[in-house]
């Protein structure tokens, strides 16, 4: 895991629904806390693109549902300034379900997968068919 270049802007708090764009088995996760979050008292969490947060699914595999796993944040619908001045927009949220370390539980990534989410976790960069 690298430090992101780009100042994304944290647009998805605790509670969020993402859509998971892995071949896992899950369909859609909900936000559950953010790895590494220092924040204010009583203000909930929030998470950007490249953030390794924890996420509870709620639809997918008999088997994946009301599990608790690890992912990254790979496309969120608000923009982000980039340090060109490009600005940046998908149009969903979505996570993959990963590990602690950041290995991909799937095996392929539908959609595609932001730049700063690709450079700082390179296991998911090695399986995206697109990096925009």
């Amino acid at each position: 895991m690298r430090a992101v270049k780009a100042s994304v802007t944290k647009a998805l708090p605790i509670g969020a629904i993402l859509t998971v764009a892995d071949n896992s088995g899950a369909k859609e996760a909900e936000i559950i806390a953010v790895r590494g979050y220092k924040g204010t008292r009583r203000r909930l969490a929030s998470a950007g693109v490249g953030d390794l947060v924890v996420v509870s699914v709620k639809k997918g595999t008999p088997k994946m549902r009301k599990q608790v796993f690890n992912a990254v944040i790979i496309r969120q619908k608000k923009e982000y300034r980039r340090a060109n001045g490009i600005r940046v927009k998908f149009e969903d949220n979505a996570c993959v379900i990963t590990n602690e370390d950041g290995e991909p539980k799937g095996s392929e990534i539908k959609g595609p997968v932001a730049k700063e989410a690709a450079e700082r976790w390179s296991k998911i960069a090695s399986i995206a068919s697109i990096i925009v």
